[in-house]
């Protein structure tokens, strides 16, 4: 599969957005050129502000532009975004509902280098418990144009989160992001693999080869991970008796926390969790690293196999 960037398809998104919605203002806490919001800069400077390396700041001046009326996009890494600026973000954002569009970049393992002090794996629990708040994952850099896209209509706060490493293009330019709607990729009646993220790829390569070993997977791309699709996750479990979660967050709290919900409220029945175990990471490269923590397609064909064994 080729390889694209989620933060160019943010930047490029918000400078077309930009364009026809005077209304759209962007935040940066000196991470612009990372998170590639320097394209709105570059484009729009009198409608960009960074705060320098005050998140907390950040977030309450965007509140203020809220307030006025105009679509505030606050963007930093996620590990700082949601670490540093949390009690503003429950306050200012959620209990006021107020419609600021949170994109954290840097989410994950894939940080790569930078190691377990800038690796986010607790973002997706943490932010999905927030009353209010929307959490979306996409799972390339074609989703993400159209996640930010569709968000700039939600009237309460959402949580993006994205990568630092390129993601493979899995969907087609076209890919229409609907809120609280999964997307299903590959049918299948052995098993369900749901995935966010550079897992749902992962999750593709996986049904591919245990297809040559006459397993059948359904595959589902969950990105809206709250709201999150509970027709597809129990017509799944109905359909193909058992559910497989992956994704780059810990094991606590995230998408498979989302889906046992789910599936204890409406129709149990066995699942298996691939994501990080509990652990920090560490520094090293991408790829390696989600081989190393566990997110490997090996790991999800022995749980897809696990789980079937289960039934």
């Amino acid at each position: 599969m080729d390889k694209k960037s989620l933060r160019d398809g943010f930047g490029e998104k918000l400078v077309e957005l930009g364009k026809i919605n005077e209304k759209i203002v962007v935040f940066s806490a000196d991470l612009e050129d990372s998170t590639r919001a320097e394209f709105f800069k570059k484009a729009f400077p009198d409608r960009f502000f960074n705060m320098g390396i005050a998140e907390q700041d950040m977030v309450g001046t965007a509140a203020g532009f809220a307030k006025m009326g105009f679509i505030p996009f606050v963007s930093s890494f996620a590990v700082f975004l949601t670490n540093q600026a949390y009690g503003v973000i429950r306050m200012m954002a959620c209990y006021n509902r107020l419609p600021i569009k949170f994109v954290a970049t840097h989410a994950g393992l894939t940080v790569g280098e930078d190691g377990a002090s800038a690796q986010s794996l607790e973002d997706i629990a943490i932010m999905r418990v927030l009353p209010e708040m929307k959490v979306i994952v996409p799972s390339d850099y074609y989703e993400t144009k159209s996640v930010i896209e569709k968000i700039v209509s939600i009237d309460s706060p959402v949580y993006v989160r994205l990568s630092r490493a390129d993601f493979p293009v899995i969907n087609k330019e076209n890919f229409d992001f609907q809120i609280g709607k999964g997307n299903l990729i590959l049918d299948g009646k052995d098993a369900t693999i749901i995935a966010v993220g550079v897992m749902v790829s992962r999750a593709i390569q996986a049904a591919n080869e245990l297809k040559e070993e006459n397993i059948s997977c359904r595959v589902i791309n969950m990105s809206s991970v709250k709201p999150i699709d509970e027709n597809l996750i129990i017509e799944s479990a109905i359909e193909t008796g058992c559910i497989i979660t992956a994704e780059e967050h810990q094991i606590y709290g995230g998408l498979g926390s989302a889906v046992s919900e789910v599936l204890s409220r409406h129709y149990p029945v066995p699942i298996e969790f691939v994501a990080v175990n509990d652990v920090f990471g560490e520094s090293g490269e991408a790829e390696q690293l989600l081989d190393e923590y566990g997110l490997s397609v090996e790991n999800i064909k022995n749980s897809v196999k696990k789980v079937i064994n289960r039934k």
